[in-house]
């Protein structure tokens, strides 16, 4: 089978690219708007940019109505997000911030999660997740037609908070995040199967 995702519709080619690009992890972004409601949603194109300067980005579609999604109209307003890390414990609360629910509604209620204050930034951070980044504003680049267009909002992490048993050596013990990630449709795994291999050394 040979595809175009140039010859399908936006459903299609969201639909073909989500079962492709797997697993992905989970940005689990926690904004603030201007009148001051939290917001918190889960976006899964999420990628690390940049070491040095520390730099991450995820994507931001379009909403049904063909209005701007909370996250993104927060952000622009602000400069600033935190991307909570997801792990198996807050699998449930995560989807229940996926819901489209109107501006005036504070997800971390709806899910039961607590806002808790960042270092650096405005945005709360939630205090069940295991990880999470403080990030500012860089630059958003643009895709699409202006009626469906997409955005990667890119932003520098000023400071990552790691709970302490986690933090080993310099470095967060996968085994014990236990984080999941997103596969197509409504699909999701877990991050349990671990193996390891070493990289072959140059001669």
């Amino acid at each position: 089978m040979k595809i175009d995702p140039a010859n399908l519709d936006h459903v299609e080619s969201h639909h073909l690219l989500a079962d492709a690009i797997v697993p992905r992890p989970i940005a689990w972004v926690s904004t603030v708007g201007e009148d001051g409601i939290f917001n918190l949603a889960p976006f899964s194109a999420y990628a690390w940019v940049s070491s040095k300067p520390a730099v991450v980005g995820f994507g931001v579609d379009w909403r049904g109505d063909g209005q701007k999604k909370d996250t993104l109209r927060n952000i622009e307003s602000t400069k600033e997000f935190v991307i909570n890390v997801v792990d198996e414990t807050l699998a449930e609360p995560m989807n229940v911030t996926a819901g489209p629910y109107p501006s005036d509604v504070d997800e971390f209620k709806e899910a039961g999660l607590t806002p808790v204050k960042a270092d650096l930034i405005k945005v709360p951070m939630v205090a069940e997740s295991p990880v999470n980044l403080e990030c500012r504003l860089t630059q958003i680049l643009e895709f699409g037609e202006a009626s469906r267009k997409a955005r990667f909002i890119i932003g520098e992490v000023l400071r990552v908070h790691v709970r302490d048993e986690l933090y080993v050596e310099g470095e967060i013990q996968m085994a014990k995040l236990k984080a999941i990630a997103r596969l197509g449709g409504e699909l999701y795994c877990r991050t349990r199967d671990i193996f390891e291999m070493k990289r072959p050394h140059k001669v």
